[in-house]
């Protein structure tokens, strides 16, 4: 017997201000894993945010129906679904840990050019001749981030290109979410991203978690990954306080954004997330991107919100909601 599917009520003014809100937590999450990245391994932020974001989620799930809207006819996508945003996560902190907040969230936002592409294959999806040439535009604009001109940069093109990766495993994730969306509630699914992410930061820690693998190894990246777990002192029990229930908000704000309203309409709000990590990136590091990554960024930018503002123009909803959302 098939699932029937859930009606949801569009309301988007409501879709707007939790696309803001998640948007905003993101940005909060990401200053605050730079800020610890120097001195605690990736598995265990990820491990102390999940434990404490679970509780605040499950809080949620009582007040959207109690925990029977839990229970679930496909755990496997779900689970599928949930090791896409382990994989994206990882990634990007990893890149984060070592180059300026701005450059990887640039970066990043060509997430929304890659579902145009991968709506192709996964969904049939017929893509026209000006929304290629965006993507090829915003793809440029990667290219041009990566300084493929320059013999040497200071952190290796690898590094650079792991914001990218992580694009591409959040374009497919947002495949699954739009699907399990309509039979799932918004703070069930971040109940099962949060128990992933609990279950893979521990099998981290039970192999690596001495920091064996880290001995030697200059990589700053790959430190951040290997690093021995260190019990949290001072001010930065609050900053692994905050990443918790940063990690709550932005699970559930923004897949209640996508429930509640087109994703045409709310999309481009992501983009506030650009300006965010920038004035977070002069702010609290001085940051200031070079002329490289303001060009290629714009590229990015630009492309991506072109193909929205084609879709609405030709009256068709986009078929996924587009861009950030690292739980």
């Amino acid at each position: 017997m098939r699932t029937p599917l859930v009606t949801v009520p569009q309301n988007t003014a409501a879709g707007i201000l939790f696309v803001l809100a998640g948007m905003t937590a993101i940005s909060i999450n990401d200053v605050l894993i730079k800020q610890l990245s120097g001195g605690y391994p990736l598995h265990q932020m990820v491990f102390i945010r999940s434990a404490i974001g679970i509780i605040f989620s499950l809080m949620l799930v009582q007040m959207e129906g109690g925990f029977g809207i839990l229970r679930t006819r496909t755990p496997g996508l779900h689970l599928m679904r949930g090791l896409l945003v382990v994989i994206s996560n990882l990634t990007y902190f990893a890149a984060l840990a070592v180059i300026p907040l701005a450059e990887a969230t640039a970066l990043f936002f060509v997430a929304p050019l890659m579902i145009t592409l991968l709506s192709i294959p996964l969904l049939g999806e017929k893509v026209g001749p000006l929304r290629m040439a965006a993507v090829t535009v915003g793809f440029g604009g990667v290219v041009l981030m990566m300084r493929p001109w320059e013999s040497s940069t200071e952190v290796s093109r690898f590094i650079l290109f792991l914001p990218v990766l992580s694009a591409l495993t959040y374009a497919l994730n947002q495949i699954m979410t739009r699907k399990l969306g309509a039979t799932t509630r918004a703070s069930a699914m971040a109940v099962y991203i949060q128990g992933i992410f609990i279950v893979v930061s521990l099998g981290f820690y039970a192999v690596a978690g001495d920091g064996r693998f880290a001995e030697g190894v200059e990589n700053g990246s790959v430190q951040f990954l290997l690093r021995a777990w260190v019990w949290p002192e001072g001010n930065d029990r609050w900053l692994f306080m905050g990443l918790g229930l940063n990690s709550a908000i932005i699970g559930f704000a923004l897949a209640q954004a996508y429930r509640l309203a087109d994703a045409a309409v709310v999309a481009p709000f992501e983009y506030i997330g650009l300006p965010l990590a920038i004035f977070w990136g002069w702010l609290i590091w001085g940051d200031i991107p070079a002329p490289v990554v303001w060009a290629g960024s714009a590229l990015i930018l630009g492309s991506g919100l072109f193909v929205f503002i084609r879709e609405r123009m030709q009256n068709r909803r986009p078929p996924l909601p587009p861009v950030q959302g690292r739980q």
